[in-house]
Order: structure tokens, then sequence, then C-alpha cells
């Protein structure tokens, strides 16, 4: 997903140092050349009139934490999470909602290591701007597998049904005249203290639906 719709400019500039001199220069006799290609990218927004989502960064390090008897803990929080409409109010069903959907793939060790299975990864998501018309709502904190103590919560985010945030109506918000609304999640995943030495990677999939 794009990490940033809004119009991007990436200028380099190049420095050349100019020799003058009188007659008699001498120039060293060309040995190699290679060459370097210098490229940018401009990235376009949506079209006006538009619901879209944007994610700050593509990519989050967990670190151990919070570590027990028998268990090793690693936690992060997911990069901030906007949801942008931008559409005319006559554009909208009245009926229509989004919704921020995540669910997690297995976790891939850099070596031989087996995977570890996405269900130990859980999150806890918290809005940061639901707006004021008190029809955005987080979702609820979904577990690891291993965090028996809050069963039946724990089933790790797997099924795909498990929400970060969502708007009840979205002709409401943009009735209200508001346009964006922002969230984020604790990240947590657990595993047993005899897994296996490594670093392990798992790509947390966000869907906005309608």
């Amino acid at each position: 997903m794009r990490k940033n719709f809004g119009p991007r400019m990436a200028a380099l500039a190049l420095g050349a140092a100019l020799l003058a001199g009188g007659s008699g220069v001498a120039f060293a006799d060309e040995v190699d050349t290679e060459d370097v290609e210098v490229t940018f990218e401009i990235l376009g927004g949506p079209e006006p009139g538009s619901l879209w989502m944007t994610v700050a960064d593509d990519e989050v390090a967990l670190t151990e934490s919070g570590s027990g008897a028998g268990i090793l803990q690693f936690t992060g929080t997911l990069p901030t999470v906007t949801v942008t409409d931008t559409r005319d109010l006559a554009d909208i069903d009245p009926s229509a909602f989004w919704t921020v959907l995540g669910v997690a793939s297995d976790f891939e060790g850099d070596g031989t290591q087996p995977d570890i299975d996405a269900e130990n990864l859980g999150w806890a998501p918290a809005l940061i701007d639901e707006g004021d018309t008190g029809t955005i709502s987080e979702g609820g904190p979904v577990y690891p597998i291993l965090d028996t103590a809050n069963s039946p919560a724990n089933t790790g985010l797997v099924s795909g049904a498990d929400y970060l945030m969502m708007a009840w109506t979205s002709a409401e918000l943009v009735e209200a005249g508001e346009s964006a609304w922002t969230a984020n999640a604790g990240l947590t995943v657990q595993v047993p203290d005899t897994t296996d030495p490594g670093t392990y990677t798992s790509t947390l999939t966000l869907t906005l639906t309608e």
C-alpha cells in the first residue's frame, strides 16, 4: 500500500567543478568509465472525491520487552494509519460504513528456522484522531495465542476480521465536515523461550473496506 498519496517531488542537485586555465593544461588519459543512474519519482495522489488509506511507514521492528517464564515477548507500535474521505455527501450511500482490517502472515526466519505462526502476533488498536462526531471506533485487542490469561481473545491476527478502526456511517462523517482520521496499535509477539535464534519477519496486511 502506498505510504504517501500527496504529490511528492525529489530533486537531486549535482555540483560540477569547472577548471579554467591558460593553454598548456594537461589532462590525464582516460583509464575507465562507469555510469551512475540518477532517478527520482513523483507520486500522484488519488483523484478528488476518494476514500483512501495511508500508512506512515512500511516496516516496524519489535524489541524484546516483558518476557517471562518460558516466554519471550517482543513489542512495538504500528505506524500511524490514516483514512481520508474527500467525497461529496451525494456520492455516499447513506448505509455505507468503512473499516480497516488487519491480518498477518506467518513469521519467516532469516535462516533454516521453522516458521512462527501468525497467531503469535497480537495488537491493541488505539485511536489518535477520531474527529468530533463520536462515530469512529477502535477495534478490540487481539492477544497472542500464548496469552492464555486473555482467552478467548488470544487468537492472534489470523482471521482477517479484526479491525483497527471503523466508521459507523461514512455519510455522517462527511456531512459533519470531517475528512481524515488516524489510529495505530500496540503490537505484541510471544514465542516459547526455546524458539530458534534469528530474525523473523511477518507481513501485516491492512485493508480498507466499505
